[in-house]
């Protein structure tokens, strides 16, 4: 969707939302939104990670125009991308800073390049291809400030049917993590906040101060996987992830990068390896360590059945290879909280599903 200089476009959010007015292009170079990132100190800098996603950025950075909250800035990192995203964005949203990596760094790199040079109080990561609520930052504000306990927030994510894409984060005791909610109609049976484990960084709010405790996204991580990592030792450090029902983002959903795809195989299945050597407490990872073997023999034999056994294998064998240097990180990690809340949390799918056809935890 293209918004002439002289004709106002609108953004259509998926599903049943309303239609958004978008500034015209020619609006968005006013000092609405302040030139390159931002106003001077904002409290809220938004860092999107970007590689070949040109045909995203319209409708992406155009919801984030429309927001109704405005002390934010905005800080597209681009990871080497040859689609002419850049060129792109300095031109249709001027407003906005890039950071150009002269490669390709990951979403854990490029995040962190983004991170690094954000002034908010607070950083919302955000994949690409999504469009906010207008309300979005209004709301992920509100709870980020409800309680100094609070470091990060997870927000309603849906599909762009309408189902459901997160509403927070599961971990398993083999390593293995899956959205809460996801694929479900929303039916209003997540439209309760509350605290759970962490948060899916394709949209998250995190306090600043959160990085400088226990430090950025793994960038041995490269993609996948690095939120979960980040998550858990927010989790172990005493830190609160708060859901939010009320910030709503539709997502894409794999629109970069394709779940079924060979590079999305293989660093799943390596990093779910060096995710538990590094940030398993001892006690968790010797006595996970059914759950962690049987999960990664029956994913080589699933994709050996599937049509994928060189990328598994391949991936495996450089989990094994890493395993020292993943390992060698643990002194990074710091444990502030009780086995038993662990316990809580950290659960085998069949549990948490129960719990939650139970209503124990939402």
């Amino acid at each position: 969707m293209e918004c002439r200089d002289e004709i106002p476009c609108r953004v259509l959010l998926p599903v049943a939302k309303a239609i958004v007015p978008c500034a015209p292009y020619t609006v968005m170079r006013t000092q609405e939104l302040p030139e390159k990132g931002g106003n001077t100190r904002p409290l809220i800098s938004i860092v999107i990670p970007n590689y070949n996603g040109k045909h995203f950025l319209e409708g992406c950075l155009s919801s984030i125009a429309a927001q109704t909250y405005r002390d934010f800035e905005t800080i597209l990192v681009d990871n080497a991308s040859r689609d002419g995203s850049v060129p792109f964005v300095k031109d249709r949203f001027p407003w906005v800073l890039v950071v150009e990596n002269p490669e390709n760094l990951g979403f854990a790199g490029g995040t962190n390049s983004g991170i690094r040079r954000a002034k908010g109080r607070y950083i919302l990561t955000l994949n690409n291809d999504t469009r906010l609520d207008p309300d979005f930052l209004k709301e992920v504000k509100t709870a980020i400030e409800s309680d100094s306990a609070v470091g990060v927030v997870a927000p309603k994510m849906l599909l762009m049917d309408g189902r459901i894409n997160s509403t927070g984060m599961c971990i398993s005791l083999s390593g293995a993590a899956w959205n809460r909610g996801m694929c479900e109609d929303d039916r209003g049976q997540y439209d309760a906040p509350g605290p759970v484990i962490g948060a899916c960084a394709g949209a998250a709010l995190y306090r600043r101060e959160l990085f400088d405790d226990i430090g950025l996204f793994d960038e041995d991580f490269f993609l996948y996987h690095e939120d979960v990592d980040l998550s858990f030792r927010v989790f172990l450090a005493g830190w609160e992830c708060l859901y939010w029902p009320k910030a709503v983002v539709w997502h894409e959903n794999s629109g970069t990068l394709d779940y079924g795809s060979d590079l999305c195989i293989y660093y799943v299945n390596r990093n779910i390896l060096w995710f538990v050597a590094k940030s398993y407490p001892l006690w968790l990872l010797f006595s996970s360590l059914p759950w962690i073997i049987g999960r990664n023999i029956a994913s080589v034999a699933f994709y050996t059945v599937s049509g994928h056994v060189r990328v598994i294998v391949k991936s495996k064998m450089d989990a094994l290879r890493g395993l020292p240097t993943a390992a060698g990180k643990r002194s990074s990690v710091r444990v502030c909280i009780s086995r038993e809340k662990v316990m809580r949390y950290v659960r085998t799918w069949w549990q948490k599903e129960s719990m939650n056809r139970r209503g124990g935890m939402r």
